[in-house]
């Protein structure tokens, strides 16, 4: 048994020590905002955040994932939506919508590290998140909005 604390709350899990992170998440939890992807951390679906850090839960062992803090897209607004997502609509961001999730835990640990990044910033921290839709542009406005959002809401 490992015991993880995911979106806050603590839960146990029968798998083997070597299990990845995203099928702990998906299978056993029934979370299913994670997404599977290519199954090599190449392409970002399935990233969550291990404190507060993007991580590729596909690469990540659950045995790894024991005493961190993981966060899902179920648990990032804490309850309601958090400003990536509402900036995710507002930009009309996602098309197929696949790999979402993904773009916006990778944005969320950049927001969360830089309250105002740069189009530079922006675009090489969220490099290695695939979108096969080729909505960029409209992820680093969603980004760029969101930031200002949550600046606003500080007081920053």
């Amino acid at each position: 048994m490992i015991t993880l604390t995911i979106n806050g709350q603590s839960r146990q899990v029968d798998t083997a020590d070597d299990t990845p992170l995203l099928w702990v998440i998906r299978e056993q939890l029934q979370m299913t905002g994670t997404k599977f992807g290519c199954g090599a951390g190449l392409c970002g679906a399935c990233t969550v955040h291990l404190d507060g850090v993007a991580v590729r839960s596909c690469q990540t062992a659950a045995k790894d994932a024991a005493g961190k803090k993981i966060t899902t897209i179920e648990g990032l607004g804490g309850g309601k939506p958090h400003a990536l997502q509402v900036a995710w609509e507002v930009e009309q961001v996602p098309q197929c919508g696949y790999c979402q999730s993904g773009q916006i835990m990778q944005a969320a640990s950049l927001l969360a590290k830089n309250p105002d990044p740069t189009k530079q910033e922006i675009v090489a921290h969220m490099d290695g998140n695939l979108c096969r839709c080729m909505t960029y542009g409209r992820i680093q406005r969603a980004i760029v909005r969101a930031a200002a959002d949550m600046r606003s809401k500080s007081g920053a």
